[in-house]
């Protein structure tokens, strides 16, 4: 169940043009007339300070990769086109500065086709000699990426492969001979869960499409798979020599089984795999050692692929037992590399913040080398970096809830910025404050977002916003497209953001803290940071909210059938009734880890962290959200919490996005959700009475 911000990989309308074929479902409580009347007026008329704050939000460049050179000396990134409507169009750009701070060099765009045509360009791969660039780019047939290579200087791009099918993460042998890339051929559509599944219709059958690990000759152009073509392979490093990979990868659907993937080495002349490692939890971020002897990785309890969090291991590149090389280590390392001396460098979520770290794997000491509170990220959604060949110069996108996002560059911690593409904005919200309280013997924390022009005379509303995962965390960081809540704290409401148990950043244990146990330690922890939160700033107790997508979104319908403390809530894409999403959704991996079960080897498990289960206790007025596409989080399952809801004369309405799927696409939709959100909060827990 994936948090929907910041990934950068994701890509404006009044109330009632947005859903092309489905409809607005909804049932009131009482008063129906004067209930509808409310609503609509609410809807019909946003408070100007929270439709300037959706605006920013929409206005903002984002910077969906960054990659420094090897020699320290250049970085590239990838940020999304704007259009003059202020809205993100949907396609990407590439361009190419110096680090050096008294460089005077204007950035060069990198592209395949002209300089002025925008297309899709991104997924930027340096050679081992800084001399050139491959990309992924659109620019001959809109839809299809294909592989092209160019001089760092820029000038004409030269096309490497004519496929038909899905490119993605290209990566130089170290010898400069050869780029390695995954490949999934025939694959019309994005691949990965989060993106809108297709609606199967005749006889039903497991059918699906392999990522493979394709390699293709610089000097020949030819593309040559070399995987099984029944393995679906996630991640892959080159090793030293250019001779061997390691992948984590798995038999049958590629969108299910990442949560069981396995960790082997793959030879490129024979495509013979051997795995060396079946992991316990999940494995993410294989990576050979600088002399080709070890292989270490990041294995944890993830939700998801592509949230990465756990501890950093290494095994013997032959096979044998794992050694845990962060053992109760109380944050979670998210990103790493090896440096040429052998030590590992990482990136972390720590308590709210993200930090970077120097880990020696044969003592197992480690020193923190830098610590903020802002995210830091160079593409996908945890705490990430780029390092240049020498370990200590570096590339970074840093964004805050005070700073929208830019590029910034130099040694660790002592970045210089390059950018100011988003010269200009500043916050339509409050300040935020690192919220810290205790419940059952845990130290948790959480962002409390101020309301804009914060009157401490004054009461205000508060509305909890719960990340989904859970494996993940909320982090300072300036808010996205999907952070459909954000706007509120223009409108006059405080937000709580929590990182109950279950969230990264206080290491292993406490990500571990919810198995077998959703919906209980990690809301008992919820409802002490709302009472911390009432003791802290003057908010109105009567006067709470709660709002949630993915996890999140289970999150507030299990919150309203375990307490009437909430006067509105909005689930987003959640889930109601976990026996019944077991055979809905097509990701059902994750739930092992968490649940310890299948659901027809122990429905128990289940049911007890159901809401459906406590239905009848539910009272709260509801709005209910999702795509008509997910896969992760059916429809189904928003469409049963809502009529359950409605059959019981509880307030209720229901929204579903055409051809939307787990991650809304698109720009018209997070609008929307936006609007709406703030017009049912608005109606029922006004910012001013």
């Amino acid at each position: 169940m994936m948090q929907l911000s910041p990934k950068t990989t994701a890509i404006c309308a009044a109330f009632l043009t947005v859903l092309s074929v489905t409809a607005v479902h909804s049932q009131e409580k009482s008063e129906p007339k004067q209930v509808q009347a409310r609503l609509k007026s609410a809807q019909r008329s946003q408070p100007g300070p929270a439709d300037e704050a959706l605006r920013t939000l929409f206005r903002t460049h984002r910077f969906e990769q960054a990659a420094i050179s090897p020699d320290g000396k250049k970085v590239a990134w990838v940020e999304t086109v704007i259009a003059k409507t202020g809205a993100p169009t949907g396609d990407t750009t590439i361009f190419v500065a110096e680090t050096a701070a008294t460089a005077n060099t204007a950035p060069k765009r990198i592209a395949a086709g002209p300089y002025d045509s925008i297309h899709a360009e991104g997924s930027v791969a340096w050679s081992p000699d800084s001399k050139q660039i491959a990309f992924l780019s659109d620019a001959e047939k809109r839809g299809q990426l294909e592989l092209y290579v160019t001089t760092a200087a820029g000038g004409t791009a030269r096309k490497l492969t004519s496929v038909k099918g899905f490119l993605q993460s290209p990566a130089w042998s170290p010898d400069g001979k050869t780029i390695a890339i995954l490949f999934t051929e025939n694959l019309t559509k994005s691949a990965g869960p989060l993106v809108a599944e297709e609606h199967p219709t005749g006889e039903i059958k497991d059918s699906f499409y392999e990522q493979r690990l394709a390699l293709v000759d610089l000097a020949t152009n030819k593309l040559r798979q070399i995987s099984p073509a029944d393995t679906y392979i996630y991640e892959y490093d080159w090793s030293p020599d250019s001779k061997n990979f390691v992948v984590s990868s798995a038999l049958g659907n590629g969108d299910n089984n990442w949560w069981i993937a396995e960790l082997s080495t793959l030879d490129p002349a024979t495509g013979l795999m051997k795995s060396i490692y079946k992991p316990k939890l999940q494995i993410a971020q294989p990576q050979w050692s600088p002399d080709g002897s070890k292989i270490a990785f990041i294995e944890g309890l993830m939700s998801d692929e592509g949230l990465t969090g756990g501890d950093i291991h290494s095994i013997n590149a032959s096979g044998g037992e794992p050694e845990n090389l962060t053992p109760n280590r109380k944050t979670s390392p998210s990103w790493f590399t090896w440096t040429k001396q052998g030590k590992i460098l990482l990136a972390e979520y720590a308590a709210g913040d993200s930090a970077i770290g120097l880990l020696d794997p044969a003592t197992r000491k480690s020193e923190q080398l830098w610590r903020g509170s802002e995210r830091i990220n160079v593409g996908g959604w945890g705490p990430t970096l780029s390092v240049a060949a020498d370990g200590k110069s570096s590339a970074v996108v840093r964004s805050s809830f005070a700073s929208a996002p830019e590029l910034w560059a130099g040694p660790l911690g002592d970045w210089q910025q390059l950018t100011h593409r988003n010269k200009g904005l500043q916050p339509n919200w409050g300040e935020a404050k690192s919220l810290t309280w205790k419940n059952d013997g845990n130290e948790v924390q959480g962002w409390l977002i101020y309301p804009k022009d914060f009157d401490a005379t004054k009461k205000y509303p508060l509305v909890v916003d719960v990340h989904g995962g859970p494996s993940y965390a909320a982090l300072s960081d300036w808010p996205g497209t999907h952070d459909y809540a954000f706007p509120l704290a223009a409108a006059g409401y405080f937000i709580l953001q929590p990182n109950p148990r279950g969230s990264y950043g206080q290491g292993e244990a406490f990500t571990r803290g919810n198995v077998k146990d959703f919906g209980y330690g990690d809301f008992r922890d919820i409802l002490a940071g709302v009472d911390e939160a009432i003791k802290s700033v003057p908010i109105d107790p009567n006067r709470l909210g709660l709002f949630g997508w993915s996890y999140g979104g289970y999150m507030a319908m299990w919150g309203v059938t375990q307490t009437n403390r909430f006067k509105a809530a909005v689930a987003g894409a959640g889930i109601m009734n976990w026996q019944s999403y077991y055979g809905e959704n097509q990701i059902d991996q994750w739930m092992i880890p968490f649940f310890g079960k299948s659901v027809y080897d122990d429905p128990e498990v289940y049911a007890k962290s159901a809401p459906i289960t406590f239905i009848k206790k539910a009272k709260t007025p509801t709005l209910v959200v999702v795509g008509d596409s997910d896969g992760e989080c059916p429809t189904p399952q928003s469409f049963e919490f809502w009529h359950a809801l409605k059959t019981q004369g509880v307030e209720t309405q229901l929204v579903v996005y055409d051809h939307e799927g787990h991650l809304f696409a698109s720009a018209k939709h997070q609008r929307d959700v936006t609007q709406r959100l703030l017009a049912w909060f608005n109606s029922h827990l006004p910012a001013s009475l």
